[in-house]
């Protein structure tokens, strides 16, 4: 069914998925990666497919939009609370869990941190264990190595990436920046380095930057998954896993590494429903029915 999540200050469009053959056993609610914002995105829409067939209710919601730079992650918290609310009074006092994909998974986790009596488990998909600023520096990196470019081309990306990080932060003064990015602008590995050519195209701030999610999931106690695809080429994998694994205060942990994916769970990084891996579609409503049976 098509309705809306009433988010405070904004009406969020949003889709309800529930079984066919009878009351939801349980329902998830979808939080988005940082540049899919829509619905319609097809992670999403697989969820929709997979879990009202196995008795779980779906939530998908459209992502307040950007006013300069992203939506903050405790708005983003906040929205995710009021779906959850929206999903209850429409299937009731069932078991309720959040499914986040990359950016999703800051927000997602503080939820469950928050508020533990509302959320019975999460699934996170490429979910990063360290802040934003050290994400965006290990995967800029990655893709001037997956492009073939080497130690000299990745210390001067190390030098463009700070030098924006301090704009930011409030520590370089834009004309000193700005004359950085001229040195570099022309090289043809910039347009991977994710930094704007003008700053004066640029918010000039980024609130989360340097969230540390640590503390954060040192507060989450439900069941969690944790999928990352064997070549996720955007988020730290190995970092985000030691994080979790050393902070985490839940004791059902479960963490999936996904062979032949990307930063997205499918063959190949392919955005599309037929490459979803099947390993991971198998994976996860198997993992989700036993957590709602306990």
């Amino acid at each position: 069914m098509e309705l809306v999540v009433d988010a405070g200050d904004v009406s969020l469009p949003a889709t309800l998925d529930v079984p066919a053959d009878g009351p939801a056993r349980g329902a998830i609610v979808v939080l988005h990666g940082s540049g899919e914002p829509r619905r319609s995105y097809f992670l999403y829409e697989h969820l929709a497919r997979v879990f009202p067939a196995a008795g779980v209710a779906v939530l998908r919601f459209d992502r307040r939009p950007r006013e300069r730079g992203d939506v903050p992650y405790a708005v983003q918290a906040d929205d995710a609370l009021a779906a959850v609310a929206q999903v209850r009074r429409h299937i009731g006092d069932v078991p309720v869990g959040l499914w986040a994909w990359s950016q999703g998974a800051w927000p997602a986790s503080a939820v469950a941190a928050r508020r533990p009596e509302l959320i019975s488990f999460l699934v996170l998909v490429a979910a990063s264990g360290v802040s934003p600023a050290a994400q965006m520096r290990y995967g800029t990196a990655q893709q001037l190595l997956l492009n073939g470019y080497a130690s000299a081309e990745l210390d001067d990306l190390t030098r463009l990436r700070e030098t924006l990080e301090n704009v930011v932060r409030g520590h370089l003064d834009r004309t000193t920046a700005q004359a950085v990015i001229d040195r570099y602008a022309d090289r043809p590995w910039f347009p991977l380095a994710y930094v704007p050519r003008d700053l004066g195209d640029h918010p000039g701030t980024w609130a989360d930057m340097d969230y540390d999610p640590e503390p954060v999931i040192a507060q989450v106690r439900c069941p969690t998954l944790l999928f990352y695809g064997e070549a996720d080429e955007w988020t730290p994998a190995d970092d985000s896993i030691a994080v979790w694994r050393r902070a985490a205060a839940t004791d059902d942990l479960t963490v999936h590494r996904l062979a032949g994916c990307t930063h997205l769970p499918t063959a190949g990084g392919v955005e599309a429903l037929e490459s979803i891996s099947a390993d991971y579609r198998s994976t996860m409503p198997t993992w989700v029915q036993q957590r709602m049976r306990r």
